[in-house]
């Protein structure tokens, strides 16, 4: 039987420790700022806010292209011959990596590439579904697994709250008056991926104690997560006691496993320090 090979991006937030417990290959996106180039994974994520700080701009980011995409899928044929890679993508929408993808094996054969159609958490909630679908089947047809994979996709929930809206605005994600009128107010938009596209779905007022309370509760209201796995992922900054107080309201409502995700330096950049999110599939 062929060996299944799972890849995906920097962007799912896919911590180091499960890539490599489980064979999952990450492929880098970018972060550029001071006019320099990082891979994602290689900048400590205080070094975005230190330069805004200093600046008060955000670094940009751009998408892992083709010729990367070509590399490093061409490695792995290498590593593993005959093997089949399933490459599970960071969503098109938001994104040309997806595409950069597309291009990048148009001469390649025995590849699948997936758009999750979803971001951090949510791209690596997927991801995890198919660790533990090929795990169980090891022998399982590559068709059959990303059959799977791509019906999972419309029940993978992700839905968050940035500490701050400093790193939106700058990025231009919301106007001036809409930001002035949310640091007054103490608003924070709840935002979550529809349809592939990061939406403000509701607006929380409030200390970030207060609405990452509030946020958790609507989640688990609107949604019936599976109890077996919840992701609860974060930006440098939260504070220690609302993480604790999240973990606890996630055992408190059933969940067997809850699994902290710190956010990446090509998330930060949009997200900023602070940050809370939830991501989970929906039964």
């Amino acid at each position: 039987m062929r060996r299944i090979i799972l890849t995906t991006e920097s962007g799912a937030d896919l911590p180091v420790e499960l890539a490599n417990k489980h064979n999952v290959k990450v492929v880098p996106m970018h972060v550029i700022m001071d006019g320099e180039d990082y891979l994602d994974g290689s900048l400590p994520v205080t070094d975005i806010y230190d330069y805004y700080e200093r600046t008060k701009k955000i670094p940009s980011t751009t998408s892992t292209n083709s010729h990367e995409y070509h590399e490093f899928f061409t490695k792995i044929k290498s590593d593993y011959p005959d093997c089949i890679i399933i490459h599970i993508g960071y969503t098109s929408k938001a994104s040309s990596s997806f595409q950069n993808a597309i291009i990048a094996t148009e001469e390649l054969e025995d590849i699948f590439l997936i758009d999750a159609l979803n971001v951090t958490g949510g791209l690596m909630t997927i991801v995890m579904y198919a660790v533990a679908i090929l795990e169980n089947e090891p022998t399982i047809e590559p068709v059959r697994l990303v059959d799977l994979i791509e019906s999972m996709i419309p029940k993978t929930r992700f839905a968050f709250v940035p500490g701050s809206l400093d790193f939106l605005r700058a990025g231009g994600r919301v106007s001036n008056l809409a930001y002035l009128g949310g640091a007054l107010l103490k608003i924070k938009p709840r935002i979550e991926l529809i349809d592939g596209n990061l939406v403000s779905t509701k607006k929380y007022r409030g200390k970030m104690d207060v609405v990452t309370e509030k946020l958790m509760q609507d989640y688990l209201d609107q949604y019936d997560i599976d109890r077996e796995q919840l992701y609860l992922i974060y930006s440098i900054g939260l504070d220690e006691g609302i993480k604790q107080r999240m973990e606890g309201n996630a055992k408190e409502a059933g969940f067997k496993n809850v699994k902290w995700v710190q956010a990446g330096a090509m998330i930060s950049t949009h997200a900023g320090p602070g940050g809370f999110g939830i991501a989970g599939l929906e039964v």
